[in-house]
């Protein structure tokens, strides 16, 4: 539904003590909700938003006529892993000769959803993809939460450059954002992009407030405030359920977060781990790592 019932951060900030935390140089720190302020590029997680604009792109052709990108059970070559544009070919933890849809999920790998990317921008161009990026899923928009100073992230453009002068979208461009590298986002707008799959294709307004209402007496209440629920249907229902067929892969032997098989329960999820930047170079030993999972993985 988009509604908020907890966020937790650490190291931690104390409300009813703001005034030490405002008012200590290292504290203060502390104050800021990172799951807003905070920006970085996801990584892996973005691989089930990638697949789901496949499929989409194959609804798409569908309508004008024309032949699918791609059939998600049916097997991909992903040892080619040369690309348009890239100096160094992508690479996989695991080589893995031919995945389908579904286990390119569970083995995050980098070279199916690339050449899905590399499919959708040849049939139906870069704004098309970045269109369902933005304005599908959310990415480079607040997501209107009620807090302040929430840190939009960042799409790339087609056409626009840096202020270095570089080209914010380049011929190898999709791929990177296939697999969740040349954008930045905040944590809510994955959790957001998420809660499409798990809520069967709706895209949600995050909220904390439902409704403020002030007590006259026991007897007379004023509903000052509601909180509308916004929902708007922007996957269907049959790509919905695919993308959570093979995030519930990632969570069973074989995939990528084990641990995360909660007994009792089904579950799905998605693993990332992202290199950090400094100095405009990636690091080899500094990484951020998030998952994010829902249980059941149904209803």
């Amino acid at each position: 539904t988009g509604e908020i019932y907890a966020v937790a951060q650490y190291p931690f900030f104390e409300p009813g003590k703001y005034r030490d935390y405002f008012n200590h140089s290292e504290l203060i720190e502390s104050t800021r909700l990172k799951a807003i302020n905070d920006c970085f590029e996801p990584g892996s997680t973005m691989k089930a938003i990638s697949c789901a604009i496949a499929l989409m792109a194959n609804d798409e052709l569908a309508k004008r006529g024309e032949a699918p990108l791609f059939d998600p059970d049916e097997m991909m070559r992903t040892d080619n892993n040369a690309f348009p544009g890239r100096q160094k070919p992508l690479v996989d933890v695991r080589t893995h000769r031919c995945l389908d849809m579904y286990m390119s999920l569970q083995k995050s790998s980098n070279v199916y959803v690339a050449r899905l990317m590399q499919r959708v921008v040849e049939r139906l161009g870069n704004n098309w993809y970045r269109d369902k990026l933005v304005n599908t899923f959310g990415f480079g928009l607040k997501s209107g939460i009620e807090l302040l100073y929430e840190n939009p992230g960042m799409v790339p453009t087609p056409g626009k450059t840096y202020p270095g002068g570089a080209l914010q979208w380049s011929l190898p461009t999709p791929y990177s954002l296939a697999m969740g590298y040349n954008l930045m986002v905040n944590s809510l707008q994955m959790l957001r992009s998420f809660a499409v799959f798990a809520n069967g294709g709706y895209l949600v307004k995050p909220r904390l407030i439902k409704k403020v209402v002030r007590e006259h007496t026991p007897s007379v209440k004023e509903l000052c405030f509601c909180s509308c629920l916004s929902k708007e249907r922007v996957l269907s229902e049959e790509i919905s359920s695919r993308v959570v067929k093979g995030l519930k892969y990632v969570t069973k032997p074989g995939g990528a977060a084990p641990v995360a098989d909660v007994f009792g329960f089904t579950e799905a999820g998605k693993t990332s781990t992202t290199e950090k930047l400094f100095g405009g170079v990636y690091s080899k030993r500094a990484h951020f790592t998030s998952f994010i999972g829902f249980a059941p993985a149904e209803n």
